[in-house]
């Protein structure tokens, strides 16, 4: 007997559930270090050209794709057509793969919460006075990257096991509003700070130099790098090509808006990612400019400080997983009493975040199960948890014990980075643009939108981006991952 499918119990619960999927780890730390290399607001101006126009395509295929069959991701593209089954396969890989060291590092993010707590709690003992060894060390134990994680991975599940509406929603409604308020906060205070202002106006003015070469002179090359980082944070930002929007669809009324859903999260998800910056832009800034702006810097830039002072910050900017575990505990540690405060607040919001999102890759790794073996929620979350935590333990002793285990030259976390990020969504992306425009037909996606009984207002847009423009920008994306990954040019 087929079980009965969920429903959210409004659109609002809806675009709630998306937009909290979309608003992780990826935001609040791979946004603002993009924004910083890529000329600040050249970059930003760029990224949300392509919300409105990729992303909301992608978008609303995927959640329209799952409201149409009712399904999860692994088998609604064989409901649509079922020689397509294998897009449904690779669909579901990518959250398979993800949640796992996804949740490895929720459980870091929850090691420093903790870490922060005690620091007020004793404020004389100080285990970040050097974050850079605080944080090789922890990651390197033998249980205590695991035993975060899995921590976190039980949370996730918990929140799954109670269901979209007393699961997913209820929570949602109480951490999405904390995270928000919290990265106002934040936000706020960091902009009251000396220095703050020079730090805004890196990120938000927009700076034409990323886009020139050294004699000045406008790079097509550079303007594709950047364009390339855009689409490549936009997969991110939006939770495209994971399986996510699909599930999530298949839980949405007739009677709701796609079109107008899907603006909104665009929104949501795109004022978060700029609200991260303000967060974190100007502190490391001020951090980069007073204590990496050295004499040896501005020598080697020929004396100009203002180039000195650029390079600085971008080096502190792009430490990859080092700025929120490295570079911003230090940051902290310059607001001397206030530092433990100001990181436990951080780190809180910083799990609110994580949680959301991983419970979206959770849940789509739950409902695929559900569709596929027609079990009970609680069952298939039970047997997702094991399998999870099974494949998180690579990721969580792969900096440990299993340090000298490689897979491609790379450690177990970077290479599922790479493989689901770098390959398989923008692959599943471009084959499902590939698949609506040219096998379904765009007007099985269109009626779809429509069902709720108002017009397709971007129709046209849609169905250009759909049938031409997305399989060409997605397929840049692969290529240019690929050849940045293997080292052949850096984005």
């Amino acid at each position: 007997m087929s079980q009965k499918r969920s429903t959210w119990s409004n659109q609002f619960a809806f675009i709630l559930a998306a937009a909290a999927s979309a608003i992780g780890l990826g935001n609040l730390w791979r946004f603002p270090y993009l924004a910083a290399q890529y000329g600040g607001g050249t970059f930003i101006l760029i990224y949300l050209i392509l919300v409105v126009t990729l992303g909301f395509t992608l978008m609303t295929i995927e959640i329209s794709i799952g409201r149409k069959t009712n399904q999860s991701q692994l088998t609604a593209y064989t409901a649509l057509n079922p020689k397509f089954k294998i897009l449904g396969i690779l669909a579901t890989i990518i959250p398979v793969v993800i949640v796992p060291y996804y949740c490895v590092i929720g459980g870091w993010v929850i090691k420093y919460f903790i870490t922060y707590c005690k620091m007020i709690i004793n404020p004389q003992v100080n285990p970040l006075a050097n974050s850079g060894e605080f944080f090789g060390g922890f990651i390197s134990s033998n249980f205590g990257s695991f035993g975060f994680g899995m921590i976190f991975i039980l949370i996730c599940a918990m929140v799954i096991a109670l269901g979209v509406k007393n699961g997913i929603e209820k929570s949602n409604k109480i951490m999405m509003p904390l995270l928000f308020f919290m990265a106002i906060g934040i936000s706020v205070y960091v902009c009251t700070l000396d220095g703050a202002l020079d730090g805004l106006k890196y990120y938000l003015i927009p700076n034409m130099d990323c886009l020139s070469t050294a004699d000045g002179k406008f790079s097509f090359a550079l303007l594709g790098k950047t364009i390339l980082g855009a689409m490549g944070q936009m997969f991110y930002s939006l939770s495209l090509a994971m399986g996510i929007m699909i599930t999530y669809g298949s839980y949405l009324r007739k009677t709701d808006s796609i079109e107008k859903s899907v603006r909104r999260i665009e929104i949501f998800d795109t004022l978060i990612a700029i609200i991260a910056g303000l967060m974190i832009i100007p502190v490391v800034y001020i951090y980069a400019v007073n204590n990496n702006v050295t004499p040896e810097l501005i020598a080697s830039c020929n004396g100009d400080v203002a180039a000195a002072t650029n390079a600085a910050v971008k080096t502190a900017m792009n430490a990859g997983p080092g700025l929120m575990f490295v570079t911003l505990p230090n940051v902290f540690a310059g607001f001397g009493a206030a530092a433990p405060y100001i990181g436990a607040v951080f780190f809180l919001l910083v799990i609110f975040a994580a949680l959301t999102s991983a419970i979206s890759l959770y849940e789509t790794c739950v409902a695929s199960i559900c569709d596929l073996l027609n079990m009970e929620r609680k069952n298939a979350t039970f047997f997702a948890f094991f399998a999870i935590a099974f494949l998180a333990t690579f990721s969580a002793l792969g900096y440990g014990p299993w340090a000298n285990i490689t897979v491609c030259k790379l450690q177990f976390l970077d290479f599922f980075d790479f493989v689901t990020n770098s390959v398989l969504m923008p692959l599943v992306a471009g084959l499902t643009c590939i698949f609506v425009g040219w096998v379904i037909k765009t007007k099985t996606i269109e009626d779809e939108v429509e069902a709720c009984g108002t017009p397709f207002k971007s129709r046209k847009l849609f169905v250009i981006m759909t049938k031409y423009i997305a399989p060409i920008l997605v397929t840049l994306i692969l290529v240019g991952e690929i050849l940045r990954n293997t080292g052949f040019f850096k984005i």
